[in-house]
C-alpha cells in the first residue's frame, strides 16, 4: 500500500547527526513538518558506541576546528543549563601523558599553537615559585572550570596530582574545556524537544530520492506493510556510516571512508583509577609484553601479528558512571585502517586484553588485572570521515540535498555546531565564517588540497 504526504525536510538517519539536525531545524529555526527516518531505534547504530567526550583542544593547522568546537560546547552548555544538566555534562578535562622528552616538547609546541587558534591560555608548570597555580579538577558539572590548558613539566607536581600514573611520566598536558556527558541522554533530550516542535520519527528505510530538474522533489520510504511517498523540497543525508550508499540514491559520491573503532567497559573493582580522574591518554607508542609462547601464537596469524610489534600511541580511559560506579571505558584505536561498513560488527576476542595491557604502560596499577581480568563488555562502531578528518555540513550538488556527516570520532561533541551550520544552509540563514571549512567546496580549492597533503589528518585522538 502506498501513502502520500508532504514534508518541508526529510532527514535520513536518527543517530546524533540526524537528531541534532532535526532539533536545530525545528526547535531553533522553527521549520515545520520535519520527518526523521531510520529503520533502527534512535542512536543505536554508532552514536551510542563512543567515548561520549568533548574537547575544544585542536592543534590546527588552522582555527576552523577550534571555532567549531567552541561553538558546539557553547551550545551544549546552554542546553545543559536549560535542562538542569539532564545529560550529565562534566568538565574534568583530558590529560595527555608522556614519558618521552621529545613528545613533551611537541606538547608545548602544539599547545602554543592551540592557544593561538583560540583554544584558551596555556599555563606551564615547571616547579618554579613564579609558576601559575594548578587547579585539580574535582567537581562534577561544567561551571567555573579553567579555560585553556596546563602543561605540567614539574615531576613533583605530576606525582602529587596524578600519583597513579607511571613513574616514568615526565609531562602531562591537562586540557580544560574538555570532558564528557551522556550521549544517549543528549540525543534523547534533543529528540524529545524536536518531537514537541513537530518533528515526526518514521521507522523505515529510505529507498529512493526523487530528483527532477536537478532538484529534490520527494523521498520514498519503505515501512512494514506500506510505502510512504513524501513530497519534499529538502533531503538531508545524515546516515552516519551509510553516507555513501545514501548519497548514491542521488547519483552522487562522497569523499568519505570508515574505520572500525571499539571500546571496552570494565569494572575497576580495585579502584586503580580515581573516580575524579580526567580522561587519560598515553601519548607514547609501546610494545606489549607477551610470553614467548603467546608471542609465537600471535605472530603466526595475519589478524594478530600487529600485536607483537610496536603499537601506536593513543590508548585512553576515563571513569564511567556516577559516584557509585566503578567502571572504566577504555579505547585504543590501533586498528585504524579503512574498512567496509559491515553490521553486526566482528569484534576480536583479544581486544579487551590488549587494551588493558596497553593501559598498564600509563597506569601500572592496571597490571593487577592481567592474570584475572574483570569480565569486559566490548562494543563499537565506525568512524566515517574525510581524508583530513573534518566533517561535512553543507549542500550537495543536487539542489535541495544536504549532507550532515563524516563526524568521525567527534560526532557527539561537534554535532551541536555542525547541525546549527546545516540548519543555516537549509534555511538560508547567515553562515558563520568557518562554514567553508566544512563544505564540499573546500575540495575545489587547489591551495587547500596542497595544504591537506602537508598536514594529513586533523587531530585524530
Amino acid at each position: 500500500m502506498k501513502v502520500s504526504r508532504t514534508a518541508e525536510v526529510v532527514i535520513c538517519g536518527a543517530g546524533i547527526a540526524g537528531i541534532s539536525a532535526a532539533y536545530h531545524l525545528a526547535v531553533r529555526h522553527g521549520v515545520r513538518r520535519v520527518v526523521l527516518v531510520d529503520e533502527r531505534a534512535p542512536l543505536s547504530l554508532t552514536s551510542d558506541k563512543s567515548t561520549e567526550a568533548y574537547r575544544n583542544w585542536w592543534p590546527g593547522p588552522d582555527d576552523a576546528m577550534v571555532r567549531l568546537m567552541n561553538r558546539s560546547i557553547d551550545l551544549l552548555e546552554e542546553l545543559a543549563e536549560a535542562s538542569e544538566n539532564r545529560f550529565c555534562m562534566s568538565r574534568r578535562g583530558y590529560a595527555y601523558v608522556t614519558a618521552d622528552p621529545a613528545r613533551a616538547e611537541a606538547m608545548r609546541d602544539g599547545s602554543l599553537l592551540a592557544e593561538s587558534l583560540g583554544a584558551g591560555p596555556l599555563r606551564v608548570h615547571t616547579g618554579r615559585v613564579s609558576d601559575p597555580a594548578y587547579l585539580v579538577s574535582l567537581r562534577e558539572g561544567w561551571e567555573d572550570q579553567p579555560e585553556g590548558a596546563d602543561l605540567i613539566l614539574d615531576e613533583v607536581l605530576i606525582r602529587q596530582a596524578f600519583p597513579y600514573l607511571s613513574p616514568e611520566t615526565i609531562a602531562v598536558l591537562h586540557t580544560r574545556r574538555c570532558g564528557w556527558f551522556s550521549g544517549q541522554q543528549l540525543g534523547m533530550l534533543q529528540l524529545e524537544r524536536a518531537r514537541e516542535a513537530g518533528v515526526e520519527l518514521v521507522e523505515g528505510r529510505v529507498e529512493a530520492v526523487e530528483v527532477e530538474g536537478g532538484r529534490v522533489r520527494g523521498v520514498r520510504v519503505a515501512v512494514p506493510g506500506e510505502t510512504i511517498e513524501i513530497s519534499t523540497p529538502h533531503f538531508v543525508n545524515a546516515a552516519g556510516p551509510y553516507l555513501r550508499p545514501v548519497a548514491g540514491l542521488l547519483g552522487l559520491e562522497l569523499p568519505v571512508f570508515s574505520e572500525l573503532h571499539l571500546k571496552v567497559s570494565v569494572e575497576d573493582h580495585l579502584g586503580v583509577v580515581p573516580r575524579n580522574a580526567p580522561l587519560l591518554i598515553w601519548e607514547d607508542p609501546q610494545q606489549l609484553q607477551w610470553s614467548e609462547e603467546v608471542r609465537e601464537l600471535l605472530a603466526g596469524s595475519d589478524e594478530t601479528r600487529r600485536l607483537v610489534g610496536e603499537m601506536p600511541a593513543g590508548v585512553h580511559t576515563r571513569p564511567e558512571g556516577g559516584a557509585g560506579s566503578r567502571h572504566l571505558i577504555i579505547l585504543w584505536p590501533y586498528h585504524a585502517e579503512k574498512v567496509p561498513e559491515v553490521f553486526p560488527l566482528r569484534i576480536p576476542e583479544h581486544y579487551a586484553e590488549v587494551c588493558l595491557r596497553g593501559l598498564a604502560a600509563m597506569i601500572p596499577g592496571m597490571d593487577a588485572y592481567r592474570e584475572r581480568m574483570p569480565r569486559p563488555f566490548v562494543d563499537g562502531g565506525y568512524y566515517t570521515k574525510t581524508r583530513e578528518n573534518r566533517p561535512l555540513a553543507c549542500p550537495l550538488e543536487v539542489e535541495g540535498a544536504f549532507v550532515h556527516g563524516a563526524l568521525s570520532g567527534f560526532g557527539l561533541m561537534a554535532s551541536s555546531a555542525t547541525a546549527e551550520l546545516l540548519a543555516l544552509h537549509v534555511t538560508g540563514g547567515q553562515l558563520p565564517s568557518y562554514a567553508r571549512a566544512f563544505s564540499l567546496e573546500r575540495y575545489e580549492d587547489q591551495e587547500y588540497l596542497k595544504r591537506v597533503e602537508e598536514w594529513g589528518e586533523s587531530a585524530q585522538l
